[in-house]
C-alpha cells in the first residue's frame, strides 16, 4: 500500500506538469491538472492510510 500511494503521488504530479508542457489549449490544461491533483490525493489518502496504526496495535 505505501508503495502504491508513493507511486500514485509522483504519477499524479507527473500528470500535471506534463499537461503545461504538452497540451496548447486552457481547457484541456485544466482538465488534466484536475486529473492528476486527484491521483496525487488518492496517493496521498493511501499514504496515511498505510502509515495509521491498526486497531491492535493501538490496544
Amino acid at each position: 500500500m505505501k508503495l502504491a500511494g508513493f507511486l500514485l503521488l509522483v504519477a499524479g504530479g507527473f500528470i500535471a506538469l506534463t499537461s503545461i508542457v504538452v497540451l496548447p489549449s486552457s481547457s484541456a490544461r485544466s482538465g488534466f491538472m484536475v486529473a492528476g491533483l486527484a491521483v496525487e490525493l488518492v496517493g496521498l489518502i493511501l499514504v496515511f492510510r498505510a502509515h495509521m496504526p491498526s486497531k491492535e496495535e493501538r490496544g
